[in-house]
């Protein structure tokens, strides 16, 4: 089992934080259906966007199990510093420092992964928050700025030097972008290199390939991305799998009907009706990709403005499907 500070996760599997996807219904519909761990979106350090509609529900943790996990992104040890303050006074039990983000709008403002280039500012940036929270202190990196400079040992043993609880890696550099296939080489060096846990993250899309990034990296646990995006069952498979070496069944038709509607109803009544039937899209596409059917019925979905449009439209396609299966 994996502890962060006093926390003791559920399991080793994590949801990572992905901008625009791991809000606050995916991320109650993960835990519900296997992951131990999630991180919120990233949250920006800058006080000034504090109040804003993204802000304030990015701060929304209403009905999450403990332990409550924010991420911080920014480049400014003082703004980061009072930034996990910040969101520590507002529920946070732990933060997390984003490193790993390859966005260009993120790291042109010298944040995310383009810090990994100036080692000293990670240090004073690490050192910083943890002086600044009772809470522990994470943080995701990449395995370096591009692949001749893989500084990531150097960087996770910074980290523990510094204070920080645990870490998660991303198999790719900030170069790399999520292009080609994630290397574990190096996150296996950095497992070597330090006593603190480990995520291994990047190309994990079946238990399989969990099992396999396991026993290449000797990480502690898996941190997971978008292998989850339309598929929040791979926590329960992936469980499934390293415990009984059994691949489980897929969900059943009615299930992903029943989940999808579950999650669609969750992001109507987070953003309301209007902005959640926008948000929406993009999950209709994950969803429905290997579908029959699938790329028909998203098109129809992405051109309707209410969600009981949405909701009938899926309703009717898994009838349609229950009844020629029957």
């Amino acid at each position: 089992m994996i502890r962060i500070g006093p926390y003791l996760l559920d399991n080793i599997l994590s949801l990572a934080p992905m901008a625009g996807v791991t809000d606050l219904p995916f991320r109650l519909l993960c835990r519900r259906l296997g992951a131990g761990y999630v991180v919120s979106e990233m949250v920006h350090s800058d006080p000034r966007l504090r109040g804003t509609r993204k802000s304030l529900l990015r701060r929304n943790h209403e009905g999450e199990a403990a332990p409550v996990a924010v991420q911080i992104a920014g480049g400014d040890p003082a703004w980061l510093a009072d930034a996990a303050a910040y969101n520590c006074e507002h529920g946070a039990q732990i933060i997390d420092i984003n490193m790993g983000c390859p966005a260009k709008k993120v790291c042109n403002r010298a944040a995310g992964s383009a810090l990994l280039s100036d080692e000293a500012l990670v240090a004073r940036i690490l050192r910083s928050v943890v002086n600044a929270v009772p809470a522990p202190v994470t943080l995701k990196i990449r395995t370096g700025p591009s692949p001749d400079q893989r500084n990531g040992v150097r960087i996770a043993r910074m980290a523990e030097d510094e204070g920080i609880a645990a870490l998660a890696v991303h198999g790719r550099t900030r170069a790399d972008r999520f292009n080609g296939h994630a290397e574990y080489a190096t996150i296996r060096r950095i497992c070597e290199a330090v006593s603190i846990p480990v995520f291994a993250n990047g190309d994990i899309c079946t238990p399989q390939e969990a099992r396999h990034v396991l026993n290449t990296t000797g990480a502690d646990g898996l941190m997971i991305g978008r292998g989850a995006q339309g598929n929040p069952w791979i926590f329960r498979q992936v469980l499934h799998y390293l415990e009984t070496g059994r691949i489980l069944a897929p969900p059943r038709p009615d299930e992903v009907h029943r989940v999808l509607i579950e999650h669609l109803r969750g992001l109507h009544a987070f953003y309301g009706e209007h902005q959640g039937v926008r948000v929406a899209r993009k999950h209709f596409g994950w969803y429905l990709k290997q579908r029959p059917g699938g790329q028909e019925l998203r098109n129809q979905l992405v051109r309707v403005r209410a969600g009981d449009e949405q909701i009938e439209l899926i309703d009717a396609y898994f009838g349609a499907q229950a009844q020629r299966a029957a």
